[in-house]
């Protein structure tokens, strides 16, 4: 005997609610059943989005859930929603495959599309922009500079699988007084705006004055007005320390600052701190890619291009820092290693012009460890001590008994392997990301054959520049080797530009997802009273 779903839902909902509290929210103006700050957070009569937000934990607390359907949200919200039950968080998430998009595109005195200040919350699997036309450029009328998130206070909190896009200021600040928070597999691109002196606007900034880490994992973050992640301070004098203990571990970041037609810095760790006290400290980059466009083919490899660069002024040279395994490509200065009194250095891949040090080295490289890198730059004598000298490797060895076991090639020589990082989704395990550097922009030819897969399964593969679109379909074959094209042209630009240019066919960043079986397909109640359908 069959039995319809609302006839289950009658039956057995009230009983899964005993075991974990699920609340329901809905846009405005959805038809059929529209969110209400009257509503009590049940499919049939649910809230509104910032009266989910605004929950007391009597209510809304460790263990539940507040699933966001499908629509727009239009507004700018404020988060308060805080779990205080130890080691148990409170999720707001996607429903199942539903598309949710935040839109702050309206007047608002608030200046991110979402604050929030709650502890031991999940953000996960939605959308953070601005739709529609705005001003982008700060001297034109009514402008507004809007972030995507601004996470001011709560400690021990999440962000998962969020695209957060095309808002006029930074895509996330995570600051100071948010200890234990992890951004894990975010899209951050296109989120910034133009002045007369530069493009504003970055990916990240971060800043913790806590003794436990911040974690930045898995994200992708490309093509802001400004910088890709800062971890940093701009203020002096404040005799707190501030900018310290952060992992950036297994990101992509390319081509920050593309929309105001300047490359700026992927990656920067300093502060600016005159008295010495607030210095960047504890940081680890471990297997990031750090790209800027470049021509193999270009022996000279001229222009604008920082992939990273440590240390801002003499007075806070960071300290405990740890560069492992990282590919840091770019132009003429790729790498600048500014002010640092104590830096680990070792297994990374660096393209660049010249790689870039200040004089004030001569002071601390004794405290630094370099080896098993493999640099490759215009000249043979690449190592540059800016007001002092060049070096070659060789010389580089001799003279401060660095990169021992490392290598040196020109970067005519350039080569690789073309698969620069292969990761599956935290979330989707029919998801993977890949990163792909074929210096003649072929098309290059990846292997699926460890992550069991199944032959015939069918995938699409997007192009993070333009997500929206599959640049190539196909199904799996028995070999489980897949075809990925570089040479694709189409970019979706930020909102209101025209300076934003595609990377060339020598590298791109993809996303392939695979088909479900017809078990995952399954609806979870389906899984659950499968002998009933």
């Amino acid at each position: 005997m069959k039995y319809s779903i609302p006839f289950l839902l009658a039956v057995f909902f009230p009983l899964l609610m005993l075991a974990q509290k699920e609340y329901h929210v809905f846009p405005e103006d959805y038809k059929k059943s529209p969110g209400k700050s009257t509503g009590d957070g049940s499919l049939l009569n649910p809230w509104d989005l910032q009266t989910a937000l605004n929950q007391k934990n009597n209510v809304v607390n460790g263990g539940d859930t507040i699933w966001l359907h499908e629509g727009v949200y239009t507004g700018r919200y404020i988060s308060k929603i805080e779990s205080n039950l130890t080691n148990k968080f409170i999720v707001v998430s996607a429903y199942k495959a539903d598309n949710v998009v935040l839109n702050g595109n309206i007047q608002s005195s608030l200046g991110a599309v979402l604050e929030v200040k709650g502890a031991r919350v999940i953000f996960k699997n939605f959308e953070i922009t601005f739709l529609g036309n705005f001003n982008r450029n700060m001297k034109k009328a009514n402008f507004k500079k809007v972030d995507g998130i601004n996470h001011a206070s709560g400690e021990t909190c999440q962000f998962i699988n969020l695209s957060i896009h095309d808002n006029p200021g930074s895509g996330i600040g995570s600051w100071k007084y948010t200890a234990d928070t992890k951004i894990i597999g975010c899209y951050i691109y296109n989120n910034g705006y133009d002045d007369s002196d530069r493009g504003h606007g970055v990916g990240i900034y971060v800043q913790n004055i806590s003794d436990k880490n911040r974690l930045i994992q898995d994200c992708v973050i490309f093509n802001n007005y400004y910088k890709g992640v800062e971890i940093w301070s701009a203020t002096s004098g404040t005799k707190m320390e501030f900018v310290k203990n952060v992992i950036l571990e297994n990101n992509v970041l390319f081509n920050n600052g593309n929309p105001s037609g300047v490359f700026k810095d992927n990656v920067i760790v300093a502060s600016n701190d005159k008295e010495g006290i607030n210095v960047a400290k504890h940081i680890v980059l471990k297997d990031n890619v750090l790209y800027h466009n470049v021509d193999f083919y270009d022996k000279n490899n001229f222009g604008n291009g920082t992939s990273l660069s440590l240390g801002y002024i003499k007075k806070a040279p960071v300290q405990d820092i740890t560069v492992e395994n990282n590919s840091i490509i770019g132009k003429n200065n790729a790498l600048n290693i500014l002010y640092a009194k104590s830096l680990t250095f070792k297994n990374n891949l660096v393209y660049t012009g010249y790689v870039h040090f200040n004089k004030p080295i001569l002071d601390y490289y004794t405290y630094w460890h370099f080896d098993n890198n493999t640099y490759f730059t215009r000249k043979s004598s690449g190592f540059r001590i800016l007001d002092g000298s060049d070096y070659s490797l060789s010389g580089w060895n001799s003279k401060f008994n660095l990169d021992i076991n490392s290598t040196w090639h020109q970067v005519k020589d350039f080569s690789n392997n073309n698969v620069l990082n292969l990761s599956r989704d935290i979330e989707n395990p029919n998801k993977f990301r890949v990163v792909l550097l074929e210096k003649d922009g072929h098309q290059v030819r990846v292997d699926f054959s460890q992550y069991g897969l199944k032959k015939g399964a069918s995938y699409s593969i997007y192009d993070v520049e333009n997500i929206k679109k599959p640049i190539s379909k196909g199904t799996l074959s028995n070999d489980s080797l897949i075809e990925f094209p570089m040479d694709s042209s189409e970019i979706a630009k930020p909102i209101g530009n025209s300076k934003c240019i595609k990377t060339p066919s020598n590298f791109g960043v993809f996303i392939i997802e695979f088909s479900q079986s017809a078990e995952e397909k399954k609806s979870f109640f389906e899984k659950l009273f499968g002998w009933m359908f």
